[in-house]
């Protein structure tokens, strides 16, 4: 109700709006207002409160304002219309109060959110972070669109810099927080790894006080820092050291088998993704179920069959039977050298070739750091790669050496349209391609062009 939301925002009913008038949706995109929507308009490459007459039309019942509006548009005066959308959020979540997971890292978030979410819905009306909706507008945005319904809310955490994590676990309150991993994203804005580690613990900052956060045993960066932590503390990981370890029984393109011990037994799981970090995501999953008292089984039947986000490691087939292993939404040297390697595992009754992109955002390290993904590319195991990028210069360089002149091929960024072409030539049927880069490079286009090509 329009009372409700004045409190939640601390705003003004300037035009006497009625107290009682009930809204259904909340949304900052024009394109999906709808009657009964609350529209709020934000400020990024354009101003949110230009596009208020087209949100009106559009069916939108109520909006909210950061200046004076005239006497006809039914609106909530505010300072902030962020600060608003945040705060709606923090209200809504509290009114419905589910039980709330925070997921972050520096890779594995989103599919360890789609893997957590499929489990915890066997047993619980769950609902998730949507695609990428992962930062101080989505989050909220993704605790606004949940049903009134929902017992689990499983959240996504992302960062480009400190305090950003902070900001939304503040907003969340998780139950039970998890950090993926440590790798190497945004390192240009937070200096290091180090920087990297302490960005993501601020998803301590809003977790409960009886909540616990689980965190991957292997990561050095992240111990000093746990220290500090009040809360219960769980470890997973492929070592013996972690509260929650696993051994990989089987890996192959379509599947992971792996086994872990749960109350005293062991247990097999099957996950539909290759690699062993997918393994580790997993175990994420499986130490949230259990934490909310998800039976073995349902555990079990939620890790097998859950949907994955679009682009996060998705194999497709061209009509011609090439076979693609799609990477392209994000890229740092961890993760790229953990898929690599498990790439490098895999069968292929033909070719199997690797097209890699620019890594974004690395910082001063950025030549090394490409540099780094040379150990991680065995020409027993690869037979031709593809670079594309002003950075993937240095990674060329170091490769010259052990791949043969027509079996490694670099592309400046500008000649996107020759890659395109010289893999419309050189892949051919039973060929296996694996493409990762920054979602700034735009392999996507290449993983398109391929599909509807080839």
């Amino acid at each position: 109700m329009v009372s409700e939301i004045v409190k939640a925002v601390d705003g003004q009913n300037i035009n006497k709006i009625s107290n009682t008038m009930e809204l259904t949706s909340v949304e900052f995109d024009t394109r999906k207002v709808q009657d009964k929507t609350l529209f709020v308009p934000l400020k990024g490459n354009r101003d949110g409160h230009d596009f208020i007459p087209q949100a009106i039309e559009s069916g939108a019942s109520l909006v909210l304002s950061d200046h004076v509006l005239d006497e006809k548009t039914p609106y909530i005066l505010v300072e902030d219309t962020l600060k608003a959308l945040q705060d709606l959020a923090s209200f809504y979540l509290k009114k419905v109060n589910p039980k709330v997971c925070g997921i972050t890292g520096s890779n594995g978030k989103t599919t360890t959110k789609d893997m957590t979410a499929a489990v915890l819905s066997t047993t619980f009306k769950t609902y998730k972070t949507q695609g990428n909706y992962n930062n101080e507008i989505g989050l909220p945005y993704t605790i606004l669109s949940m049903d009134q319904e929902t017992e689990m809310l499983v959240l996504e955490m992302g960062m480009d810099r400190k305090g950003d994590i902070e900001l939304l676990s503040t907003i969340a309150q998780p139950d039970i927080a998890a950090i993926t991993m440590i790798g190497e994203s945004h390192i240009e804005f937070l200096g290091s790894r180090a920087g990297i580690a302490e960005g993501k613990m601020e998803i301590t900052a809003g977790l409960k006080k009886e909540g616990v956060l689980l965190v991957p045993e292997n990561e050095s960066l992240l111990k000093p820092l746990l220290k500090e932590v009040s809360q219960s503390i769980q470890t997973f990981g492929l070592s013996k050291q972690a509260d929650l370890t696993a051994v990989i029984e089987e890996e192959t393109r379509e599947q992971t088998i792996f086994t872990t011990r749960l109350v005293e037994k062991i247990e097999t799981f099957t996950i539909p993704v290759l690699g062993q970090y997918n393994v580790t995501n997993a175990l994420i999953a499986l130490l949230i179920g259990a934490h909310f008292n998800v039976s073995t089984e349902n555990i079990k039947k939620g890790l097998a069959h859950f949907d994955l986000t679009k682009n996060r490691t998705e194999w497709l087939k061209t009509k011609e039977g090439i076979d693609i292993l799609s990477d392209v939404y994000n890229a740092n040297p961890t993760a790229m050298n953990l898929v690599l390697d498990s790439f490098s595992k895999i069968e292929s009754q033909g070719k199997k070739v690797v097209v890699l992109g620019d890594m974004l955002e690395l910082g001063k390290d950025s030549k090394e750091m490409h540099e780094s993904v040379s150990e991680h590319l065995n020409p027993e195991k690869i037979d031709e790669v593809f670079l594309y990028g002003s950075e993937m210069v240095a990674l060329y360089e170091m490769i010259q050496l052990k791949f043969e002149t027509d079996k490694c091929r670099l592309f400046k960024k500008e000649e996107k349209e020759d890659l395109k072409k010289e893999l419309g030539y050189k892949l051919k049927t039973q060929d296996t391609v694996f493409l990762k880069a920054s979602n700034g490079m735009g392999l996507k286009e290449i993983v398109d062009y391929l599909l509807n090509n080839h």
